[in-house]
């Protein structure tokens, strides 16, 4: 008998027939869509898409902006904007996923690229969008010390402007004054 999210997987790969899925990030402040990239990245897509059908992203908000003047100690520094549940507990969450990495899927972290945070469990619902391109959040980068790098599954098609703006916002230590609020909506399947 097939699990949820290998149902879930085989949906996202199947979308490929009819186009790719587009995703919209709502926020007060407007609108970032995203397509998603199924036939490369299937387990993290089926894992996005699965949040977003069955509600779980309900209360999300972007919270995290990473800048080039907030990263103390980096040994490599990216910018970023994080979004999801947040850090702490939420019945929502579901189990981590398998981390796909770049070197599977051949998505690089570029501007626009959306991607799974990870821990060593692997991903599960927070994910992040980069402003301009970061090598180092691929596999082989030196971001995360264990050389797997994230999980690319993803990209901005329209609403680069609102990510910038996002990532500008007033932030403690990486974290925003002011989280944004979204509403995340799939458009197509």
């Amino acid at each position: 008998m097939k699990t949820l999210f290998q149902r879930f997987i085989r949906k996202a790969v199947r979308a490929k027939n009819d186009g790719n899925p587009i995703v919209s990030l709502r926020t007060h402040l407007g609108a970032i869509k995203l397509e998603l990239y199924p036939r490369k990245a299937p387990i993290a897509c089926a894992n996005f898409l699965r949040y977003v059908q069955e509600g779980r992203y309900a209360g999300a908000s972007f919270y995290r902006t990473v800048t080039l003047d907030n990263q103390p100690g980096a040994n490599t520094n990216i910018e970023i904007i994080q979004g999801g549940l947040g850090f702490g507990e939420n019945e929502q969450r579901l189990p981590p996923i398998e981390h796909e990495g770049t070197a599977s899927t051949g998505l690089r972290h570029l501007d626009g690229t959306l991607s799974m945070t990870r821990n060593e469990q692997g991903a599960s619902s927070e994910f992040f969008i980069c402003i301009g391109a970061h090598p180092q959040l691929d596999e082989g980068g030196a971001r995360h010390g264990d050389g797997k790098g994230f999980a690319a599954f993803g990209q901005v098609i329209k609403g680069m402007e609102l990510v910038r703006i996002i990532h500008r916002m007033p932030n403690k230590n990486q974290m925003l004054y002011s989280p944004v609020k979204i509403e995340i909506v799939l458009q197509n399947t």
